[in-house]
């Protein structure tokens, strides 16, 4: 572990920490004062603070362990850090020992560190440190034999050295320039400032720079042609230089291969210096650099899924991950589709430290759908760069084609069509082109055809042009029509329109026919002598001789040797036995062939198709018919057999050939064959079988057949089934030739007796059976009863018994029997049928099976009965089974015959209890009656159980329910019982006092209720619903109302209003839903569900229009007995007033009792649409609007629930701060809201009769109410007090209203700015909406202020204008205007200047530094750029709440381009043009917008320097500097202008850098200098600029013509690079001068440069001369 940096330079990253972790590194942390008092506090009683101390102890224990760990990991690291630095003192000492005194100078790197090797990795790990087992992987160095004293490796070349001195010098530095040359025993005189390299951060314009070097021979000619005093000057001024380049470098700029250079954060030292010296060892140049000191991430750029004309970005991270810090310097890709950002360093002036990031913004601007490859390269001070490839691709289309398309085998002349499923499997939709691979690429693509096939003889495909979106499927058709037996292949191009392209080759072999016999079972036989055969046949099959009707098969194999399936068919035909004459030819076309209908031959299968090179196997059967040979010729036939075409280049093929095609005979075979007859035995002949057998039972005998024949024989048994049973087994079958089939023989007899049968066998193919003569003898069956006697014990007259019994079959022989009673017994009884039932009467036994047989009885009369039934078999004996009965009758009673029911009411059921007894074993039924009596009609009863069965014996309690519909004593009533085998039924006497219905009613109250029983007064003030005088609009309110039933009779009931009834509902809405059931059944997402079915319930009762509805509920349904019901009663409203009713109760035939209720409902109905209906008044609110911009308007639709058209005047009041008025007096004459005309004018008053414009306004608690008292306490009042109260109500003084005065509290000052409203009289229709027009027209405000807040409100005045809406006689009054809540709506807005902020990428601003360089190509000589652009970003957002518009305006040398396709940017000269032509540009709240702003450097810019001031652009001003640089500055401002005609700036300054070319004298004198020897002069051409520079130096007109060889200079011409320090860049310039004659010469040389540099002009002179004296010998 290194220790922490004590360095003042040391960055600190606590902010980043604080700005990461937030409140858990900058939180207080919890202290041990807090910890001790709490542990301390333990042993209380609280529970909770026990187990939180204990857990807290628990934690605190943990937190002392981990410390005590954490201090023997920190005591091992420092204990190894002081080992491990004892170590390195001692190996730096006797490296000092060695090299001596010089030692500090040489800068040698610190010595490898042992720390690794010291201290406790594994303890590192427990405390999840990072030990340097982590971060170096090398091993541990083996120790290895003492060698002798090697060079020391500080001694030996660096890389460095070698770039910079050694290698550049070796060649061209004499070699007595000693202190450049390599001491063994001394160090190299180089300066550290050889081993750096310049870094600077990222500029968003970079120039490549060249430096170019002279040679040593001619720095030595121009030594040599100096004066002596020159030299001096010039070597002092070189030593000055070198000295100032020669200084103490900070540490921490040395590159990782210097002395003392940082070290790899990620690379052990070991292995870096194994993998150097490796380097230098494969390279005798000398090894580089091979630790790397940036890591990149993403280590590659890559792009993928761009468009054209889209711009895409990607952030890319440079990582230092040596131990020093470093700058960095990104050089951009070549390719002007990448563009590299301006970097973000971690800190201030580009400087990188260890382990810190940088990063770059790659763009990338595709301006074609092709592919991108380029990398950027970063440097450092190390020799090797490091590359970061950049790519783009775009994902192929890929297109389920295969690459070979195989057509497979076509036969020559015909056509194949092969179908391939195409899918665009790509990302995008693509739009391909098929061409052939001659034709690509095609001249014009859009010329390629659409439809039909691309023909490539002998191919073609189609479609030419496929358009495939993503997934999406079509098919190709492939056709192939070869004209030759060969292998054709063509290629054909797939172009896409992102012009990528792929080859597809199509192959296909044309073929011809080819069928090849291969093997016949049996083998082919050969023609005898003078065998008369046919021929066309190739091949000949003999069969053997067989027998008529018989079948012989042979097997043939026949091979398709093409690659095309070929369908066939054969053809029998009769031989053609014409002889053929040797040495004469028959033409098969012309031979003619004839059906053969009797032929014994056939082929299978007899149709089909061969398929490709396959062996196909056929069956050949011979079937004769007749004794005699047989002869035919069997061909095979292939259908469909193309024509071959006409033999023509496959160049002439335009379009697909024609088509024809034919049937070929393609194979003949010629068949014979012989016939004889058969030869059969059978052995026995006869079978008699001995003895007697059961009748049923099969027997079995054997016997056999041998086929003596020349071939198989079938066989059918004849089966005999008419009475006995006689069939062979196998009954049919097949026997071969000379063998034998054995056979069994099965009997079986149908009835007692012999039998004596001739059994025939048909032999098939001959025309005779075969007979077997059979003989044999049968008998008959025997049965068993398994019971002695049937039992069927004792039954009740007129029921049946059933009984079983099983009869067994004794043999192996089924037994057909009978049973019936005995006729002999039947007569006994002098009775004809028999009382019993048997099932089966008959029946069939298996042998030794068993059957179950049931006897059942009915009884007809009481009887003890002895009889027998008699059991029959057929063809065996029969037997007898007695039968033994005794039948007898029930009888009950009751056990009392009077029932008294002690409380009955009318029409209610009452019950009571009796109890029935059996008199006889038998069960006895019973069934309950009707009632019978004088009273009977009145009343209804119902026993249960109704009917049931008394056991032997038995008692048995029952319960009768009885209603009567009669009041009084029940007296002649009595209930019957009917008793089975009974003829006379029981009677069962009721008695018992009937009751009637009675009903009261009561109002719960805070103290009981009130009721009206019969004891208490009834007067229509005794009930009374009171819903409230201060209901609220749509307000729900609720009252009950107890019914109370005093009997036991359910009576039905009905309650409703008398005028306020509500409206009747159907069955579904009918019923309320419950808000608080929803919610518990559905949750919160039914709330909403609820509220509006609770909405339109209400609304549903409200629909008569009157403003007020009442529903009970119930409303109807039955008082049930002795039930006190609470009836609810519900008061919907939606219109104001003061409302009464009564509500009428009827329960069953009672009178109806009339309820008083009244209610008093206010509030404003009138909302706004946007809000809903609200308690608290709304806000409309405008937002921030720009000062001085155009009005606001907002529709604002308000919603009348109410059924009433309701006025509203409007009045607008502003909110003002400061306003310290309370109330305000109001006084109004006549109507102070008057109804108004379209034209907002009065219309003619014609007066009113509301209550509050006749009379002046009062106090309300002056007016006189009706007094209205608690429920439990009674009045006084007479009837004719309440109707004089009633009058009061509709009635008053006909007085005219002329002055209306109000107090009210004051809110706001009336006013029409900046707030309207239109129309100010508006009138809502009931149950519907209207729309006004609220405006806001912002004001322009003062500088100083930045936002201004407007507040006010508008208040609605609500009217009735219809008489009867206002007032209904005794039920419904309404007050309006003044009286009642006026509809509030509060107004908001806020203005605020226009004001965008301006972000740019340097904290410099915007400006650009150029150089006029930037025009010069690579190759100046063929000429100069034009244009150079340098573009710069800067943002421009708006944080404001309002969307601001605006045009931006700035004039060359300078354009603007915006980064959205979409807005249009431009530059103009004029202002007018520019708002003529340029739109509007609209930013909307805390959106933002990436503007670009070019400075363009052109030739014409380059000519302004040499100007006068009076045609100099605004802003144009020419820099010159004291080192000889000058600078062009362009000073402009980017103006934005908003809509409202404000403007804000935005400086913009260029300075472009332009070459200065300076020559080092003027003059030139070579003197007197002998004719025909050339004597030379140097000079210095400088530039003094931070600009490169083109020059060419010319000289005057009459020196070339006439003494073109006298005067030259070389170089004419060339590149002068931009000065990089204080002295500027030079370039020496050779004068050479050859005098032709004895005479004086003259001539001017001109130095002109390409980017507007100021000439420079030399005059050069020299005398020739003949004097001997000048001549130079050497």
């Amino acid at each position: 572990m290194a220790q922490r940096s004590l360095h003042p330079c040391t960055q600190d990253i606590s902010p980043l920490l604080a700005s990461i972790f937030e409140d858990l590194y900058t939180g207080d942390v919890f202290g041990e004062d807090l910890e001790t008092n709490w542990i301390k506090s333990r042993g209380g009683d609280n529970v909770y603070h026990e187990s939180f101390t204990e857990e807290l102890q628990k934690l605190l224990d943990g937190h002392k362990c981990r410390l005590r760990e954490a201090d023997r990991a920190e005591e091992n690291i420092i204990q190894a850090q002081e080992r491990a630095k004892a170590e390195e003192e001692r190996v730096l000492n006797v490296l000092k020992a060695d090299v001596g005194e010089d030692f500090h100078k040489i800068g040698l790197p610190p010595v490898a560190s042992c720390f690794r090797w010291i201290v406790d990795n594994e303890l590192l790990r427990k405390n999840n440190l990072i030990c340097p087992e982590d971060y170096i992987t090398d091993k541990f160095p083996p120790t290895r034999a003492p060698k002798g004293k090697s060079e020391p490796g500080y001694i030996k070349e660096t890389f460095a050295f070698k770039q910079h001195v050694s290698s550049r010098l070796r060649d061209q530095i004499p070699a007595e320039i000693a202190h450049l040359q390599k001491i063994p025993d001394r160090l190299p005189n180089v300066s550290l400032s050889t081993l750096t390299l310049l870094s600077t951060p990222d500029s968003s314009h970079q120039t490549k720079k060249i430096s170019k070097k002279v040679n040593a021979s001619q720095k030595l000619a121009w030594k040599d042609s100096k004066c002596k005093a020159e030299r001096e000057s010039e070597c002092a001024y070189l030593a000055k230089l070198e000295k100032r380049q020669n200084y103490l470098k900070n540490p921490r700029f040395f590159p990782p291969n210097s002395l003392h250079g940082g070290k790899s954060l990620v690379i052990s030292q070991g292995k870096v210096e194994q993998t150097i010296a490796r380097r230098k060892a494969e390279d005798d140049k000398g090894g580089t650099s091979f630790v790397p000191v940036f890591l990149a991430n993403p280590p590659a750029v890559m792009f993928s899924n761009y468009e054209v004309g889209q711009v895409y970005e990607m952030t890319i991270e440079l990582q230092n991950i040596t131990s020093t810090c470093h700058y960095v310097r990104l050089i951009p890709p070549s390719t002007s589709a990448f563009a590299i950002g301006p970097g973000k360093f971690p800190g201030k002036g580009g400087l990188i430290a260890p382990g810190m990031t940088c990063q770059y913004t790659v763009r990338f601007t595709p301006k074609y759908p092709g592919n991108y490859e380029d990398c950027m390269i970063v440097e450092t001070q190390v020799s090797e760069p490091l590359l970061i490839p950049i790519q783009a691709k775009r994902p192929p289309p890929v297109l389920t084609l295969p690459h070979i398309i195989d057509c497979g085998p076509c036969l020559v002349g015909g056509i194949k069509v092969m179908t391939i499923l195409c899918r665009n499997e790509g990302i995008r939709t693509e739009k391909f082109s098929i061409m052939p691979k001659k034709a690509c690429p095609s001249p014009n693509s859009g010329a390629v055809a659409t439809d039909g096939f691309v023909i490539q003889a002998p191919f073609g495909i189609r479609p030419p042009v496929l358009e495939l979106a993503p997934g999406q499927n079509t098919t190709v058709e492939v056709m192939f029509f070869p004209s030759f037996p060969e292998v054709s292949q063509q290629t054909y191009t797939i172009v896409c329109d992102n012009c990528q392209d792929s080859d597809i080759t199509v192959t296909g072999v044309g073929q011809l026919i080819a069928l090849e016999l291969l093997f016949v079972a049996g083998g082919e036989s050969k023609p005898k002598p003078d065998e008369a055969t046919d021929a066309t046949a190739q091949h000949l099959i003999r069969f053997d001789p067989q027998n008529p009707h018989t079948t012989k098969e042979k097997k043939l194999v026949i091979r398709n040797s093409t690659q095309v399936e070929l369908p066939f068919y054969w053809q029998i035909m009769k031989p053609n036995l014409r002889p053929l004459i040797p040495e004469e030819t028959t033409d098969f076309m012309k031979v003619k062939y004839n059906q053969d209908t009797e032929s014994a031959f056939f082929l299978d299968p007899e149709e089909g198709v061969l398929l490709p090179c396959t062996d196909h196997e056929f069956i050949l059967t011979y079937t004769p018919q007749e004794l005699k040979s047989y002869h035919s010729v069997i061909q095979m036939v292939l259908v469909g057999i193309p024509e071959s075409p006409c033999l023509v280049e496959d160049e002439m093929f335009q379009n697909i050939p024609e088509y024809k095609t034919k049937d070929v005979i393609a194979l003949g075979i010629e068949v014979k064959g012989l016939t004889e007859a058969l030869n059969l035995l059978l052995e026995p002949y006869a079978i008699i079988i001995p003895g007697e057998n059961f009748v049923g039972v099969n027997i079995r005998r054997t016997f056999k057949m041998w086929n003596n024949s020349k071939s198989l024989i079938k066989y059918t048994w004849e089966k005999i089934v008419s009475s006995d049973i006689m069939e062979v087994e196998p009954c049919a079958g097949i026997i071969d030739v000379n063998k034998c089939c054995k056979f069994e023989l099965l009997i079986t007899g149908s009835k007692p007796g012999s039998i004596s049968h001739n059994l025939q066998c048909k032999i098939e193919p001959c025309t005779e059976p075969v007979v077997l003569h059979v003989e044999a003898a049968f008998k008959g069956p025997l049965l068993h009863i398994d019971i002695p006697s049937l039992q069927l014990g004792l039954i009740k007259q007129g029921e049946s018994v059933l009984q079983t019994f099983k009869i067994q079959n004794l043999c192996q022989l089924p037994a057909q029997w009978s049973m019936q009673e005995s006729k002999v017994c039947l007569a006994e009884r002098n009775e004809e049928v028999s009382p019993f039932t048997i099932q089966p009467s008959a029946g069939k036994i298996l042998p030794l099976g068993i059957c179950t047989v049931s006897v059942q009885f009915t009884s007809l009369r009481c009887q003890r009965l002895h009889t027998v039934l008699e059991l029959e078999v057929e063809n065996g004996k029969g037997s007898h089974l007695p039968v033994f009965v005794e039948v007898q009758a029930p009888q009950a009673c009751l056990i009392s015959s009077d029932l008294v029911f002690t409380e009955i009411y009318t029409g209610v059921p009452a019950k009571a209890t009796g109890k029935l007894f059996n008199q006889r074993l038998l069960p006895a039924k019973y069934l309950w009656g009707k009632l019978i009596g004088s009273q009977a009609a009145f009343c209804s009863a119902t026993v249960s159980p109704a009917s049931g069965t008394l056991g032997p014996n038995e008692e048995k309690e029952f319960c009768v329910e009885l209603s009567a519909n009669i009041l009084g004593e029940l007296k002649d009533l009595a209930l019957s019982c009917s008793i089975e085998a009974m003829t006379e039924p029981l009677l069962l006497s009721i008695s018992g006092e009937v009751k009637g219905l009675h009903v009261t009613y009561a109002v719960p109250s805070d103290s009981g209720f009130a009721s009206d029983e019969r004891q208490m007064p009834q007067s229509p003030c005794d009930l009374l619903l009171d819903f409230g005088s201060e209901v609220a609009f749509k307000a729900v309110v609720k009252r009950q109302l107890i019914l109370t039933n005093h009997t036991g009779i359910s009576a039905p009931f009905k309650l409703e209003a008398e005028y306020f009834t509500a409206y009747s509902l159907t069955p579904e809405q009918g019923i309320c839903p419950s808000s608080s059931y929803l919610v518990k059944r559905r949750g919160p997402i039914s709330m909403y569900a609820a509220r509006r079915a609770q909405s339109e319930f209400a609304a549903a009762l409200l629909s008569h229009g009157k403003g007020v509805a009442f529903h009970v509920q119930p409303s109807t349904g039955t008082l049930k007995a002795f039930q006190q019901l609470i009836i609810e009663i519900t008061a919907y409203n939606n219109m104001w007033g003061e409302y009464r009713d009564d509500l009428v109760c009827k329960v069953g035939d009672l009178q109806p009792k009339l309820i008083p209720m009244q209610m008093t409902v206010k509030g404003c109905p009138v909302f706004l649409q946007l809000t809903g209906p609200q308690t608290k008044s709304p806000i409309i609110r405008f937002g921030t609007h720009v000062s001085g911009g155009p009005p606001v308007f907002r529709k604002v639709q308000l919603n009348n629930p109410t059924p009433f058209d309701i006025r509203l005047d409007w009045e607008v009041y502003n909110q003002e701060q400061d306003d310290n008025k309370l109330v305000d007096l109001l006084m109004f004459f006549e109507d102070p809201f008057p109804l108004k005309n379209t034209d907002e004018n009065e219309t003619e008053s014609i007066g009113s009769t509301s209550e509050s414009e006749i009379v002046l306004k009062l106090d309300q608690s002056a007016v006189p109410h009706r007094n209205i008292y608690p429920v439990l306490q009674t009045t006084d009042e007479s009837s004719g007090s309440d109707s004089k109260d009633k009058e009061i109500i509709t009635q008053g003084p006909a007085v005219q209203k002329l002055v209306s005065i109000l107090v009210r509290p004051h809110e706001g000052v009336p006013a029409d700015s900046p707030y309207s409203i239109t129309p100010r009289q508006i009138v809502v229709p009931g149950g519907g909406s209207i729309s006004v027009g609220i405006s806001f027209t912002p004001r322009v405000l003062p500088e100083t202020a930045t936002e201004v807040q407007c507040e006010g409100f508008v208040l609605g005045f609500m009217s009735l204008d219809d008489k009867h809406t206002k007032t209904v006689p005794n039920k419904v009054h309404r007050k309006h205007r003044y009286e009642v809540p006026q509809l509030r709506v509060d107004l908001q807005a806020f203005v605020r200047h226009a004001l965008l902020k301006v972000d740019v990428d340097l904290d410099r601003g915007m400006v650009f530094y150029a150089m006029a360089s930037d025009l010069l190509p690579d190759h100046p000589v063929l000429g100069v750029l034009t244009n150079s652009v340098m573009t710069q970003s800067l943002k421009l957002i708006n944080y404001t709440k309002v969307p601001l518009y605006f045009r931006l305006l700035l004039s060359t040398p300078f354009s603007l381009s915006s980064t959205d396709p979409q807005k249009s940017i431009k530059t103009s000269h004029s202002k007018r043009e520019e708002e003529e032509h340029q739109p509007q540009l609209v930013l909307y709240p805390q959106q933002n917008m990436l503007v670009k702003v070019s400075f363009h450097t052109t030739l014409e810019l380059l000519t302004y320097q040499h100007l006068p001031d009076t045609q100099l652009l605004p802003g144009f001003q020419v820099l010159q500097f004291e080192n000889g640089e000058r600078k062009l500055k362009f000073n402009q401002n980017l103006v934005i202008e908003y809509s409202n005609r404000t403007t804000q700036l935005v400086p913009v300054t260029a300075y472009l850098t332009v070459p200065v070319l300076k020559l080092s004298c003027h003059k030139v004198h070579f003197k007197s200098c002998f004719v025909g020897q050339t004597k030379i002069e140097h000079i210095f051409l400088c530039n003094r600029s931070g600009c490169r520079s083109y020059w060419t130096a010319l000289l005057d007109e009459q020196e070339r013509h006439d003494n073109a060889k006298v005067f030259s200079v070389s170089p004419n011409n060339g590149i002068l690079e931009a000065r990089e320090g204080d002295p500027p860049t030079k370039v020496i310039l050779q004068i050479s001068f050859t005098a032709r004659s004895d005479i004086q010469y003259k001539a001017v040389m001109t130095v002109t440069g390409i980017l507007g540099e100021k000439p420079c002009k030399l005059q050069i002179k020299g005398q020739g001369t003949y004097d001997g004296r000048y001549e130079d010998l050497y």
